[in-house]
């Protein structure tokens, strides 16, 4: 609804200060003409909204005019009491303050809401954990947080993904979780990079502060980072043919492996898929673990390796009985 959009672009500009036509709709999901109409409506309307040219221009409302929009509807109220993960929370260190945050809010809601507050946390929680999680060690989380927020460099002890330790001097943007993993975002001679934050095996506060990138946005950048990484993640492609038995078990496959598609079954009952892994040690290993229960139709390169794969397991067990037979 068009108040609610009016309503929406007071409380941005009273949080923001200053923001272009073209970020107003992207946050509203609107057209730009839309929001030239909002802003003569606004003005119309008598609130000193404010249009600044150039480069560094923008809409703005006056200093002095703030409004008192406080009331807030149903679903903007629930959406405060779904619960966050408290794996992060904990990892943050915020368990404690988020429970007495909640506890503030339930207390300045309407009566009506406070008693179905409860009810909201019972219907819907969110779990980032993996079924099967090994606990990463973060040795140096506080004093990655500590540095972030006081605007402090660091100076740390990171261990590549090949094993190797370097030393890297950084200035410290942000902490961002992916599932149940943190990463470091941090600026290193004039390149933002990703540093997973359990590799860091140690860091150093250093009394030397830095200027944050004015034009810096966590969210976005961590939203590019993720899709050009997706983009250049190398694609081994296979061709296969399962067998009714294991068909099923392919459908909830794992992180190794993603399925491009799936045919209907042909006249031996096997069904035609398409598989995509990372790698081709990948593909070999995943393939094998089936035996007999999965046709590789192309391409024909992994037939062979994985015939020369299954004959080395069995020459290894053959070894191994010869070797057990001559010492019975």
């Amino acid at each position: 609804m068009r108040a609610d959009r009016l309503i929406s672009i007071l409380l941005l500009l009273q949080h923001k200060k200053k923001l272009t036509t073209r970020e107003l709709a992207k946050d509203l999901e609107v057209t730009e003409r839309t929001i030239h109409r909002d802003m003569e409506a606004l003005s119309a309307a008598g609130i000193p909204v404010v249009a600044e040219r150039g480069k560094a221009g923008g809409w703005r409302l006056l200093k002095q005019y703030r409004t008192n929009l406080t009331g807030m509807k149903a679903n903007e109220i629930k959406s405060l009491f779904i619960s966050p993960s408290f794996q992060l929370l904990t990892d943050l260190g915020l368990t404690k303050d988020w429970y007495e945050a909640r506890q503030k809010i339930l207390a300045s809601i309407p009566s009506s809401f406070q008693i179905n507050a409860d009810d909201i946390w019972n219907r819907i929680h969110v779990d980032t954990s993996a079924w099967r999680q090994s606990t990463e060690k973060m040795e140096s989380f506080k004093i990655l947080q500590q540095a972030i927020w006081e605007d402090r460099k660091l100076q740390l002890n990171y261990e590549r993904a090949d094993g190797e330790y370097v030393e890297r001097d950084v200035n410290p943007l942000g902490l961002v979780a992916k599932g149940s993993t943190w990463y470091l975002i941090a600026l290193s001679k004039d390149q933002i990079r990703n540093y997973r934050a359990s590799r860091i095996k140690s860091a150093l506060l250093m009394s030397e502060t830095f200027t944050r990138p004015n034009d810096f946005n966590l969210a976005q950048y961590w939203n590019s980072s993720t899709q050009e990484f997706i983009k250049n993640l190398p694609r081994y492609e296979v061709d296969v043919e399962v067998s009714p038995i294991i068909v099923q078990r392919i459908k909830f496959t794992g992180r190794f492996v993603q399925i491009l598609k799936i045919e209907s079954p042909i006249e031996n009952g096997w069904t035609p898929i398409k598989l995509c892994f990372d790698t081709e040690q990948e593909a070999k290993e995943y393939i094998l673990g089936f035996g007999n229960q999965i046709k590789i139709i192309r391409p024909n390169t992994l037939k062979q390796v994985i015939f020369d794969m299954a004959r080395a397991v069995i020459d290894f067990y053959d070894q191994e009985n010869q070797m057990e037979n001559k010492m019975s």
